[in-house]
């Protein structure tokens, strides 16, 4: 009879607990300590360059080994940036000012591999350094935004004696300033105050975006980059089309998509740098007519642009949060980082409130 009486109230216990757990759980739930970045942006927008800037700031840099497969990344960027401006130089019909740099031409037809510990070949240094000063060459290179040329190639010819030393090991700037192309999902882990960061890079999947879009509907946010410098550039797939407009094509579609209808949007305008620069020489109004401010104009121009951008989002709850960006910096990259933090933790909060 005992069982009888006490059986009610073990019961109600369980069930109370129950819901106590399952309430706990929820609020667990929605106060989220891990972050779920996705990386999304058109080609060149400097994707793979913070995904290793947070590697830089945030975990524990790049091990001996890394800096070793970087090595032969910096030798095959050089080579195939020359290589890529005297294939423009045919097509555009520009000569070398120099008539004795033709015969250096042919080394670059097909350049070696770098062997794990094996300096850059040295005969290779003088060719190089001929052809970055050949009148012809610097001609060409001027004209690089028609031909998706990496804005990386002055960087690394003007430290080319120190790129071919026998002991040359790639510094942090040499790691973010080389290029490669991503292939498959790129995945980063890091972590940044109270918050464990999952950064997830699919641009070498872009081609396939319908098929696997919706696997990061969980997200916590996207992180949305754009080259603001690639205004006047082409594109490396498709010579007659604009990076810029790609770019605005692509958010349009990414921050509009049913699978981010309650995403937030974090918008890099990226390469902040080499915008400030290139606008002084190449007018924005050449290649967007509809913009109304004075060329040449930085505050003016760069409003221009993420006003475009902001214009895009069609929906009265989502935020955008756009900043200026140069992704070779790392202190900057680190600020804006921590700026992130602050607005995922503030939109967790209010979650939790709701």
């Amino acid at each position: 009879m005992g069982n009888c009486i006490f059986q009610p109230a073990d019961t109600t216990y369980v069930a109370s607990n129950k819901r106590i757990n399952k309430i706990l759980k929820e609020d667990e739930k929605k106060l989220k300590t891990e972050v779920k970045l996705l990386l999304l942006g058109a080609g060149e927008s400097g994707k793979s360059t913070i995904l290793k800037q947070m590697k830089l700031i945030h975990a524990a840099g790049f091990s001996s080994v890394e800096k070793e497969t970087y090595r032969s990344i910096v030798f095959l960027n050089i080579v195939q940036s020359i290589h890529l401006v005297l294939e423009a130089m045919e097509y555009y019909r520009i000569p070398l000012g120099d008539d004795d740099n033709n015969q250096y031409i042919s080394l670059f037809n097909d350049p070696p591999c770098i062997s794990k510990g094996e300096p850059f070949p040295i005969h290779y240094l003088i060719p190089l350094k001929k052809l970055w000063a050949d009148t012809g060459v610097q001609k060409c290179y001027e004209r690089g935004h028609r031909y998706a040329l990496h804005d990386n190639m002055s960087y690394f010819y003007e430290s080319l004696d120190r790129l071919f030393l026998q002991t040359y090991i790639p510094t942090d700037q040499d790691i973010l300033r080389c290029r490669m192309k991503t292939t498959g999902i790129v995945e980063t882990l890091f972590h940044l105050g109270p918050l464990t960061y999952r950064m997830f890079d699919v641009g070498g999947q872009r081609s396939e975006r319908k098929k696997w879009i919706h696997c990061f509907e969980d997200v916590t946010a996207v992180l949305f980059l754009v080259a603001i410098s690639g205004y006047d550039q082409c594109l490396v797939e498709d010579k007659d089309a604009n990076q810029m407009q790609e770019a605005l094509m692509l958010f349009d579609s990414i921050c509009n998509s049913q699978w981010f209808v309650n995403t937030s949007m974090i918008l890099f305008l990226n390469k902040i740098d080499i915008f400030r620069e290139k606008i002084k020489q190449s007018p924005v109004k050449k290649y967007f007519p509809d913009y109304q401010g004075l060329n040449g104009d930085f505050k003016q121009t760069t409003y221009y642009f993420k006003r475009r951008f902001q214009r895009l989002n069609r929906s009265d709850i989502k935020e955008i949060y756009p900043h200026f960006t140069n992704a070779t910096d790392t202190n900057l990259l680190r600020h804006i980082m921590g700026s992130i933090t602050d607005i995922i933790l503030t939109q967790n909060l209010r979650d939790l409130v709701l």
